[in-house]
C-alpha cells in the first residue's frame, strides 16, 4: 500500500432524484476508532430514505466534520480517515479507544469482562443497539459468519422482549407489522425527536405543571404531512364503505397455512388474499388504477400495489411491483422482506416509488373504521380494519360470522361512484369466495 498519509473524506452520497439535501442522524465510530472497508460509519436521512454511508478504506476515523443533525448536500464531506498500512501497524492506541467504547456502558459483568479479553464479535449497529437497549450480549444467538452478532439478531432479541411486554399486538390479521423497535441517534422510536411523549405509554411530564414541549418534525414526518395535504387539496376525495365476511378466507387459510409455510417458507397471511382481490378488480375497473397528470388520464397496464406499513421514521408505503404476476407465495414474501428492510430503515427509494394503488390495514391497531387519505398521484386506496364477530343475516337466520369493514377513498374527479361502489363489491365478492381469485373469474 502507499505511504500517502493524505486523509481519506467521507462524503455524502449521490442523493435521490428530486432530494436536495439530508440530514446526519447517527454517527457509528467516534475519532480514532479503526474502521473496515464497507463498515457503516453514519447514516443520512433524506425526506424518503435513510442511507448508511459506508467506510471507502480500513483505517482509522481521524474527524467528523459534520455532527448529528447537520444538514448537508451531495458530495459534501461528512469526516475524514487516515489510512492504515498494514494490520500491525494499526496505533495501540486507536484499538485500545475501541475496546473501551464497548466497555464504556458496561450492562453486565459478563459482557465487561468480553470487552477487556478481547473486542467482541460485534457489527457496529449491532454494538450500538445492545448498549441503547442494554442486552445481554451472552443471551444473543448469532446467526453472522464465524459467529457474528449481526444487527438482526439484536433485533429480533429487542422485538422478542417487546411481545413478551404486550407493547404490541398485530395478531389480528397476521399481516407483517413493523414495530418501532430501533431508532437512529436523536430520534425516538415514533420517528419524533428527544423529548417527545411516546404514543401509547405514559408521559414522563410532570402532569401537576403547565408545560410544553417543542420538538422539530423529522424529515420524512414533514414530507407525510406535505402529501397528505397535498391530496387533501387537489383532489376531490370520497369514501365508500362495504363489509365481507371472512370467515372462507379464514378456513381457506386454517386448513392450508401449515402446508403453505413448510412448502414455500414464509407464512399465509391475509395481506396477499387482498392484494390478489384488489388486482382482480383493478383490472375490471381501470380507472382505479389509473391517475391524472394535468388534463390527461394515465391508465397503466400494470400493477403495482403499495402496502402502508408503520416504521420507526413513520409511515411508508413500499410498493410490490407487478403484482399481477406474483404468486400468493411471492406477495407473502415481498411483503416480508419490505417490512423487514422498513424496520431497519434499509428502504431504498425505489422500494417507495411508483405505485399504481395502495393498501393501509388499520386493523393491526385495531381500528374498526376509518377514511383512508389518497397516496398520490394514485386515484385510490384500500382500507382494511379489525377483524370482529357480528351477527349477520344469512338464509333468514341470524348468525355470528368475522366480519371486516372495508373503506375505499378514491378521486371523484377520475372515478365515478358507480365505479367505486362495484370495485368494493368486486373485492368483497373475491374474499368470500376465494376460488374465484384461483380461477380469475
Amino acid at each position: 500500500m502507499s505511504n500517502d498519509n493524505t486523509p481519506i473524506e467521507i462524503k455524502v452520497p449521490v442523493l435521490p432524484e428530486s432530494v436536495a439535501d439530508a440530514v446526519v442522524i447517527s454517527w457509528y465510530k467516534h475519532p480514532g476508532d479503526t474502521v473496515k472497508r464497507d463498515e457503516p460509519l453514519v447514516d443520512i436521512e433524506t425526506d424518503k430514505v435513510v442511507l448508511e454511508v459506508p467506510s471507502p478504506v480500513d483505517g482509522v476515523l481521524e474527524t467528523i466534520v459534520e455532527d448529528d443533525g447537520a444538514t448537508v448536500t451531495e458530495q459534501q464531506i461528512l469526516g475524514t480517515i487516515k489510512v492504515q498500512e498494514s494490520d500491525a501497524e494499526i496505533p495501540a492506541k486507536a484499538q485500545e479507544k475501541t475496546q473501551q467504547a464497548d466497555i464504556e456502558k458496561p450492562v453486565t459483568d459478563k459482557q465487561a469482562s468480553a470487552a477487556e479479553s478481547e473486542e467482541p464479535l460485534l457489527t457496529p449497529s449491532a454494538r450500538k443497539l445492545i448498549i441503547e437497549h442494554k442486552l445481554d450480549q451472552s443471551q444473543i444467538k448469532a446467526s453472522g459468519k464465524g459467529g457474528r452478532i449481526l444487527k438482526e439478531d439484536v433485533l429480533n432479541v429487542i422485538n422478542q422482549k417487546q411481545t413478551t411486554a404486550g407493547e404490541q399486538s398485530a395478531a389480528q390479521t397476521e399481516v407483517p407489522s413493523v414495530k418501532p423497535s430501533i431508532k437512529p441517534s436523536g430520534q425516538t422510536a415514533s420517528g419524533s425527536r428527544p423529548g417527545a411523549p411516546k404514543a401509547g405509554t405514559q408521559t414522563d411530564m410532570d402532569l401537576s405543571a403547565r408545560e410544553e414541549q417543542r420538538v422539530p418534525m423529522t424529515r420524512l414526518r414533514a414530507r407525510i404531512a406535505q402529501r397528505l395535504l397535498e391530496a387533501q387539496h387537489n383532489a376531490a376525495i370520497l369514501t365508500t364503505f362495504n363489509e365481507v365476511n371472512m370467515k372462507p378466507v379464514m378456513e381457506l387459510r386454517k386448513k392450508h397455512k401449515e402446508l403453505f409455510e413448510q412448502t414455500h417458507k414464509v407464512k399465509l397471511g391475509f395481506m396477499s388474499f387482498f392484494v390478489r382481490a384488489s388486482v382482480e378488480a383493478l383490472k375490471r375497473f381501470p380507472a382505479v388504477n389509473a391517475s391524472i397528470d394535468g388534463n390527461d388520464i394515465i391508465y397503466h397496464n400494470y400493477f403495482d400495489i403499495g402496502i402502508a406499513v408503520s416504521s420507526p421514521r413513520g409511515l411508508v408505503v413500499p410498493v410490490l411491483r407487478n403484482a399481477q404476476n406474483m404468486s400468493m407465495a411471492g406477495i407473502e414474501s415481498t411483503i416480508k422482506e419490505l417490512a423487514i428492510k422498513a424496520r431497519d430503515s434499509k428502504l431504498a427509494i425505489e422500494d417507495l416509488t411508483g405505485g399504481t394503488f395502495s393498501i393501509t390495514n388499520g386493523g393491526v391497531f385495531g381500528s374498526l373504521l376509518s377514511t383512508p387519505i389518497l397516496n398520490p398521484p394514485q386515484s385510490a386506496i384500500l382500507g382494511m380494519h379489525k377483524i370482529a364477530d357480528r351477527p349477520v343475516v344469512e338464509n333468514g337466520e341470524i348468525v355470528i360470522r368475522p366480519i371486516m369493514y372495508l373503506a375505499l377513498s378514491y378521486d371523484h374527479r377520475i372515478i365515478d361512484g358507480q365505479e367505486a361502489v362495484q370495485f368494493l363489491v368486486a373485492i368483497k365478492n373475491y374474499l368470500e369466495d376465494p376460488a374465484r381469485l384461483l380461477l380469475e373469474v
